[in-house]
């Protein structure tokens, strides 16, 4: 990863208008914020330009509203949480651009906060429209981007403005940019990733690119199934992707080729039924599984066994559980191998990057989240940082 210019690079910003993406694309219910994780995330930034003397406008997108005015897709919803958040007065605006902005900054004191309007309900947003990107800069002096899970669109507030603004990259984006880059960047080896979830398909770039990077690869969840097949184990009526047998065979033969070990679960918690606690719950070697059992989680010496691997890393990535963690008991082997790489961290002899919302829920059920070295909450975004595609919003900010 290049290097980036950050709020240590940007100077005196007294009296200057700073354009800061964030992300608040909130999750509410009954019109009030479920979870302000993503205002927490870019407050550091917020404060400290408006402590500077700067005058923010906070530019994000909320929803998908495909160009298009609507009412319950309003920045002016979250406005609330966002002050309860920061804990100053946040104006709000209904525009990005044009004379309305140009009022406000003309209003706006030093280290005053303002939000402008979802930038989603202008059609030149998605498409990068060089006019709407001019447009915005034009009532700006200086564009900060503290939005890495938005960082893989090349929208005019995510890539745009940074080529036509100083642009410099925001607390959250820093740190996000920083750990991503100890992570697989230029990691210290042995490099350990997990990789999880349901479908093999879904994950696919990942799990090629990931070969060629790490030292060990450990898959888990559904996605395992559809290797086990490939080797000769019969699943039973395990979620299982047949049909892509050849490509995981095709995925271990890379994996040999660069010196990966692919470590796949030896013995397994299956069941007849998916519930919770169920009657017909027993561990197996995987070659015993019934055809009318499905495996659900990893077995515990499989655990044991991945524990030891991460007590020889010296850097883990992690995206997605090892078994379907939502029902107990397939949590088990998910919760156990988090709570030994947080130990590990904690002790400091293992950097842990995670990511993907799966993988904060799984971190948080455990009791480990905080604990991890870095724990992204961008899903799209880190997923394409383990696929290795060059995030657009990243790369804008590049000196």
């Amino acid at each position: 990863m290049s290097a980036f210019k950050t709020l240590d690079d940007i100077g005196d910003v007294r009296g200057k208008v700073v354009l800061v993406r964030v992300d608040l694309n909130l999750p509410m219910q009954d019109g009030a914020v479920t979870d302000d994780t993503r205002v927490q995330a870019a407050k550091p930034t917020i404060l400290e330009l408006a402590d500077k003397g700067a005058k923010v406008l906070l530019l994000a997108h909320f929803g998908r509203p495909k160009g298009e005015r609507v009412s319950t897709q309003s920045l002016s919803m979250v406005i609330g949480a966002v002050e309860q958040v920061l804990g100053r007065e946040v104006m709000f605006v209904s525009e990005i651009a044009g004379p309305v902005v140009k009022q406000v900054v003309g209003i706006l004191p030093e280290g005053g906060i303002a939000c402008l309007e979802n930038t989603r309900f202008w059609k030149g947003e998605e498409k990068n429209d060089p006019e709407l990107v001019k447009a915005i800069a034009a009532n700006a002096d200086i564009y900060v981007n503290d939005a890495f899970s938005a960082a893989h669109r090349a929208h005019a507030t995510t890539e745009g403005l940074a080529h036509v603004l100083p642009a410099y990259a925001g607390r959250s984006m820093q740190a996000e940019l920083e750990a991503l880059g100890k992570a697989l960047d230029h990691p210290e080896h042995p490099v350990s990733a997990v990789v999880g979830g349901a479908k093999v398909s879904s994950k696919l770039d990942v799990l090629k690119h990931l070969v060629g990077k790490v030292d060990h690869l450990i898959i888990g969840g559904g996605m395992a199934n559809t290797f086990l097949a490939a080797r000769g184990v019969d699943v039973g009526k395990s979620l299982c992707e047949h049909d892509l047998a050849p490509t995981a065979e095709a995925i271990l033969d890379a994996a040999d080729a660069s010196g990966c070990t692919v470590h796949l679960p030896y013995d397994v918690v299956v069941s007849k039924e998916f519930a919770a606690n169920p009657p017909s719950l027993r561990t197996c070697n995987v070659h015993e599984v019934a055809a009318d059992e499905m495996i659900l989680d990893v077995g515990p010496a499989a655990t044991e066994a991945l524990a030891d691997v991460l007590k020889v890393c010296k850097t883990l990535v992690w995206n997605g559980p090892l078994g379907a963690f939502e029902t107990t008991p397939f949590d088990t082997a998910t919760v156990a191998l988090a709570r030994t790489a947080a130990a590990l961290t904690r002790e400091g002899s293992l950097v842990s990057v995670a990511g993907g919302g799966d993988t904060v829920a799984a971190l948080s059920h455990a009791g480990v989240a905080g604990d991890f070295t870095y724990v992204s909450t961008a899903g799209g975004a880190f997923l394409e940082w383990m696929e290795g595609r060059v995030l657009p919003g990243v790369a804008a900010l590049e000196a």
